[in-house]
């Protein structure tokens, strides 16, 4: 069964704290991305052990295999973001249907044992380039297709709200999201 695609513009996640998952912005120093990164991805270690990684809690819910392929696949394309960001002038970043990705790349269909490193690799990958950042690049600008403008910094924010909040929706533990190191 399809789910139903999430249309919400999650960018107000950058002005103010998500009531949800508790994530706040403003705690956070974009210096210690990389730091954070790795410390949200403790959480998913084990997350796809078990024989019942890919059964979904319910028919609208992604299992836990699901939101392991997204968030590895969302490490990728940050990665990807914040590298146009620093070798181009305000580039604006081509459409990408998470929705559509899950579809087409049978996220429900992955191997659990496969995707686990592949997550564990593209969070290293992402964080070795916000490691790389240098101090006067965080303020360089790039676009999403939606015209929304965002910095190397606010990306990388955006991004670490992404991976925290969907450690959430699993069930993760509280100590692998940003309050789990200090984060300023």
């Amino acid at each position: 069964m399809a789910i139903e695609p999430d249309t919400k513009d999650w960018t107000w996640v950058l002005e103010r704290p998500c009531p949800e998952c508790g994530f706040d912005p403003s705690a956070i120093d974009a210096t210690t991305l990389p730091d954070l990164i790795r410390s949200n991805t403790r959480g998913w270690y084990g997350v796809l052990d078990g024989a019942d990684a890919a059964v979904r809690p319910g028919p609208q819910t992604w299992s836990r295999l699901e939101y392991a392929c997204h968030v590895r696949d969302v490490h990728r394309l940050f990665g990807e973001r914040v590298g146009l960001m620093l070798d181009q002038d305000d580039p604006q970043f081509a459409n990408w249907d998470q929705d559509v990705t899950a579809i087409e790349d049978r996220y429900d269909e992955q191997d659990p044992s496969v995707v686990a490193v592949e997550l564990v690799e593209a969070a290293a990958d992402v964080a070795a380039v916000y490691a790389g950042v240098a101090s006067d690049a965080w303020q360089r600008t790039g676009r999403r297709s939606n015209g929304s403008l965002f910095t190397v910094e606010t990306l990388g924010i955006y991004h670490l709200h992404d991976v925290v909040h969907h450690l959430y929706d699993i069930g993760g533990s509280p100590d692998s999201g940003p309050d789990a190191e200090s984060a300023t």
